[in-house]
């Protein structure tokens, strides 16, 4: 059966393969962009596609409650890498205003008319990153997992109400994203650090997530499959052996 799906974080990566992949099974795909520009781009490359403009960030939020959604994807996401020692404040300030307040203001939005209706489901873009932390993705990790967090809690809350939520937690996957939260820290980052010593640890796990990234297809499928599916589980690992790499 056709659902409604609102997609944030459509203009790149896993929200764009999803978009299209689910409008091509017939669904009605509601994509959101961050800028009128991503936006513009999307509606030329895909005018199957019904394309708005969301920062998730500002009151862009509220287009979204007047719009009857039966599937949420909560894709949109920043990254940023780093100590926690030296990591600006104010970089990690944003990091949660986009990746945990911007995903559960938009997730507010929808819910409304989900339960009115007795029935949605909310797809949160969690990571391997929300169940496991590393030397220089500590910024990144603690908003994922606080919207683990977040969507376990959601999850029973919500369920009485028809409304099904479930984590979607990918490992490194070639849509460039990570390869430019790799290089974050570089921006700010010096020689004349407090664990400059420790230079080279990070650029070993910079290096490691930039070269062992799998095709973006798995995780585009498994939303796909999310979206379609009659139930779901609370965690959702793409590829699936991660569940067993962290004793899931």
């Amino acid at each position: 059966m056709s659902k409604t799906v609102m997609i944030t974080g459509a203009g790149s990566g896993f929200g764009k393969g999803a978009s299209l992949a689910l409008a091509a099974r017939g669904h009605n795909v509601i994509a959101t962009t961050e800028t009128e520009e991503h936006a513009a781009e999307l509606r030329a490359e895909a005018p199957q596609l019904t394309v708005e403009k969301i920062d998730i960030t500002t009151d862009d939020v509220a287009k979204a409650a007047e719009w009857d959604i039966d599937v949420l994807i909560n894709n949109a996401g920043a990254g940023q890498t780093g100590p926690m020692a030296d990591v600006p404040i104010d970089r990690v300030r944003r990091l949660f205003e986009v990746n945990v307040f911007g995903t559960l203001a938009v997730t507010q939005a929808v819910l409304p008319r989900m339960a009115s209706k007795g029935a949605g489901r909310i797809i949160i873009m969690s990571s391997i990153s929300g169940v496991l932390s590393a030397p220089a993705f500590g910024p990144y990790s603690m908003t994922k997992h606080a919207l683990e967090a977040m969507g376990k809690a959601m999850r029973p809350e919500l369920a009485g109400q028809g409304i099904d939520v479930c984590l979607l937690n990918p490992g490194p996957y070639l849509t460039g994203f990570n390869d430019r939260m790799a290089d974050s820290m570089w921006e700010w980052f010096g020689e004349d650090a407090i664990n400059a010593a420790s230079t080279p640890l990070y650029a070993m796990m910079r290096d490691f997530v930039k070269n062992d990234q799998r095709d973006p297809i798995e995780v585009v499928d498994k939303m796909v499959e999310l979206t379609e599916a009659e139930t779901t589980e609370e965690h959702n690992f793409v590829p699936p052996e991660l569940a067993a790499f962290i004793g899931g």
